[in-house]
């Protein structure tokens, strides 16, 4: 089970910072930007906060320390990493390895509504044609998703430059980027924090976010606020699938597994809370109700960058910008942890993995099926819909964070013998957080995590199990 030699021609991280910057990459995402001020929000604010901490200690932490040990040990991508535990496990790591594929179909296509946003608001500020002008935010969002052409564009934009990053490397391409990228995004989140707290009426924002509403949890509401609190967490902490067991598996040994298992939920946590920060008080400051989704982050906000009068456009492209960095950080772990699966099979046949190769097949497949939910318009230009969703995005999202996801890490608490984490933590040390560790793994994780799985099934197919 071992790492061998040949394991090292897929890369190896330089350096524990290079590592820390492109997990945490990976953790902050288009999930923190403008799902978790929402859902924070409308599930009882600061009571939704403390359940998602409740999460993110007990079950985020543990679950993270295994996969990061997992793949490290292994030194495998997530099918390789399973099967090398025993070859009856082969699914676990196949669902690892779909999930990802799946999310960046519709993760490409708003990664690439980051890019129109960006140049839109960059083209305000010098009063171009090719800004949003005068236009109504509403109005004009609506035009630009039911123009199939241009939303398959910008689509393809943003698997370009992913498969770019990721075909360079694990050091010269996904550490080199996230090592500028991720203190960039804190500088410009930190920038529009600044502007959005000091708008008159903000505090309504903040009262939105902070203050506990305890009556989102009378009966059985708690469930529903858990399973929405455990959704975001493991698709923000990019759990349940390949991405921290490849990059485990990119790890030296001489790296503390216990510490960074520590620091990217912190971190992701962090960003979170300064994303409502960027993102709320602004909202109410205009006068606007919060959103779900796509909503909230290109009509509403755009809404308040029309507000601001001529710093409008600026602030509206520093933030479009930031969110767009924060997806493609995300993106590139998404598509470096199915690459992983791929060069591990490579290698198992005794071949040098063509990381090129496997790259742009893979990122061709991606841009097949981005273009596909690019051109459903999220659910505006009358095709067929399934699993009940009102557009694809929505019906992937339900297959990936909904199902596999959380199964896929269920099974990992469940088949991960405590003694592989016990052996490869302490390679850099005392586990100081065993006793912790092994307790919450056996039984707060299966637990919390099969409750949040019926919740996420429960919300997106209005069961009523909890009601």
């Amino acid at each position: 089970m071992e790492q061998n030699n040949l394991t090292n021609q897929k890369g190896q991280f330089g350096s524990n910072l290079g590592f820390l910057m492109a997990a945490i990459g990976s953790a902050v995402g288009l999930g923190n930007l403008w799902g978790f001020p929402y859902k924070m929000g409308a599930n009882g604010g600061f009571a939704f906060l403390i359940l998602y901490l409740i999460l993110v200690v007990f079950v985020g932490y543990v679950i993270l320390m295994t996969e990061l040990a997992l793949g490290r040990k292994t030194g495998k991508g997530v099918v390789g990493a399973y099967e090398a535990l025993s070859k009856k496990y082969s699914f676990i790591g196949w669902m690892g390895a779909i999930a990802p594929w799946l999310i960046l179909s519709f993760y490409s296509m708003l990664g690439g509504y980051c890019i129109k946003y960006a140049v839109a608001n960059l083209g305000d500020a010098f009063h171009a044609s090719w800004g949003v002008g005068d236009t109504d935010t509403g109005a004009y969002f609506g035009a630009f998703t039911s123009d199939m052409l241009q939303t398959v564009v910008f689509s393809l934009i943003f698997v370009v430059l992913t498969v770019l990053i990721v075909r360079a490397g694990v050091s010269g391409g996904i550490e080199k980027f996230t090592s500028i990228a991720m203190p960039a995004l804190f500088i410009m989140l930190l920038i529009t924090i600044i502007r959005s707290v000091t708008l008159p009426g903000a505090s309504e924002g903040l009262a939105f976010m902070f203050k506990p509403n305890w009556e989102a949890f009378q009966g059985t509401g708690w469930i529903t606020v858990l399973s929405v609190a455990g959704g975001q967490m493991f698709f923000s902490l990019s759990l349940g699938m390949s991405i921290m067991i490849a990059y485990g598996s990119y790890l030296p040994k001489d790296q503390n597994l216990e510490r960074s298992a520590l620091v990217i939920p912190f971190a992701d946590t962090l960003v979170a809370i300064m994303a409502g920060l960027a993102t709320m008080p602004a909202v109410f400051a205009a006068g606007l109700e919060p959103g779900a989704g796509p909503g909230l982050l290109f009509i509403t906000l755009q809404t308040v960058f029309k507000s601001m009068g001529g710093f409008g456009p600026i602030f509206g492209f520093i933030f479009y910008t930031l969110v767009f960095i924060a997806a493609i950080t995300s993106s590139i772990s998404l598509l470096e942890g199915i690459s992983a699966v791929a060069m591990d099979k490579a290698i198992e046949k005794g071949k040098t993995p063509d990381r090129n190769k496997i790259v742009i097949t893979l990122g061709i497949s991606i841009a097949i099926t981005a273009s596909l939910v690019s051109i459903d318009g999220l659910g505006a230009n009358g095709f067929p819909q399934f699993f009940g969703q009102g557009c694809w995005l929505d019906a992937i999202d339900l297959i990936s964070e909904g199902i596999l996801m959380p199964l896929g890490a269920c099974y990992c608490a469940i088949v991960v013998p405590t003694a592989l984490v016990d052996d490869e933590v302490s390679l850099n040390g005392k586990f100081k957080t065993k006793a912790f560790y092994d307790f919450c793994i056996k039984f707060v994780a299966p637990i919390m995590m099969v409750i949040v799985l019926l919740g996420q099934l429960d919300g997106f197919f209005g069961l009523g199990m909890f009601s």
